[in-house]
């Protein structure tokens, strides 16, 4: 150990100095502490498979990018919980869009575990991914919570408040760019020492169902999917449902008519490349009453999927809050037996 000989002044004056210096040793002591306490790296994407399979807007070719993972304060003994911070591969004019916020969950020990990315409602409700994220840790799953586009920590004054809305070419640019952030946060989560990244996975509810099904066909290292209120064909979802009279109303003010939204929206329409989820694990959870996603447009990403595995629940979109129960246990059995993805 160290020691410093101090003299104790006797002068106010030398009194002032010495609290000084005792508050800068503190002071760098609490930076040596936070030093330790974050963690920053750098990981190397690295493509699975020939990206001229794909389409070119969701490619992503070999490259590296930094993150910043710092811990969060939890009483749980059982658990930990960080907040991860990298870059997005995608540009766009609001700065704060630009980086990716998560929330990363997982259980204490050496692992390896099964890892999940987590991605939330259109509303953007996330203290219901929290709650999913935090149960699956309690079980033996590393849960990642990604925040979409605009949302949250990423929406910058002036700029869209939600992925998704009546700007039909902001919507497609939003889309885009989650799927390209969710490929980086997957690979993120395969140098994970504590995560077997042979058996990863997605999830989400509602708009966050549509993004993990579009994730999971562009992303070859996300092989468990589970899909909750969640279905394709976007545009006519847009057009038909009534919940979403006001986004109609807004398209055709905007001069949209459907076949033009139709078109454009495909581009990001999961049911277009969902031939891509028929050698996944999947499973889909709908509600058999919903206006929202209605069960034709479920039923149409369900075909073009090959038939996986499908719940129907005796509910509406909304109402699906009643089963929120047996949700996160079907999410926890489903995820804590995540198959090893196959070799390529």
């Amino acid at each position: 150990m160290i020691t410093f000989p101090v003299r104790i002044p006797k002068t106010s004056q030398g009194m002032l100095a010495l609290q000084g210096l005792i508050l800068a040793w503190l002071l760098v002591g609490m930076n040596c502490l936070l030093a330790q306490a974050q963690e920053v790296g750098k990981v190397r994407f690295v493509p699975l498979e020939d990206q001229r399979r794909l389409p070119v807007m969701f490619r992503l070719q070999e490259h590296e990018f930094p993150y910043r993972l710092e811990p969060v304060q939890t009483i749980s003994k059982r658990i930990e919980i960080f907040q991860l911070r990298f870059p997005s591969p995608v540009r766009t004019p609001w700065v704060p869009n630009n980086t990716v916020y998560a929330e990363y969950f997982r259980p204490r020990g050496q692992g390896p575990f099964p890892g999940v990315i987590g991605l939330h409602i259109l509303g953007g409700d996330f203290d219901l991914l929290r709650l999913f994220c935090r149960t699956l840790a309690h079980q033996g799953v590393c849960a990642l919570f990604v925040v979409l586009p605009h949302y949250g920590p990423r929406h910058a004054p002036g700029g869209p408040r939600r992925a998704v809305s009546e700007d039909v070419e902001q919507s497609v640019r939003a889309l885009r760019q989650a799927v390209l952030d969710i490929r980086r946060a997957a690979a993120w989560l395969a140098t994970r020492p504590e995560v077997d990244s042979r058996r990863l996975g997605v999830f989400g509810i509602s708009l966050g169902g549509i993004t993990a099904a579009l994730a999971a066909e562009m992303e070859p290292r996300l092989d468990n999917v589970l899909l909750m209120l969640a279905g394709g064909d976007l545009a006519r979802l847009n057009w038909n449902s009534p919940e979403l009279a006001p986004v109609r109303k807004a398209l055709s003010r905007r001069g949209w008519t459907l076949q033009e939204a139709l078109e454009r929206m495909r581009t990001v329409d999961p049911i277009r490349y969902a031939s891509r989820l028929r050698h996944r694990r999947v499973l889909m959870i709908n509600a058999r009453y919903d206006r929202l996603v209605p069960p034709e447009c479920t039923k149409a990403l369900w075909k073009a999927a090959g038939c996986p595995p499908i719940q129907w629940w005796d509910c509406g979109h909304y109402t699906a809050v009643r089963f929120l129960f047996v949700a996160l246990e079907e999410c926890v059995e489903f995820f804590g037996q995540s198959r090893l993805r196959p070799s390529s």
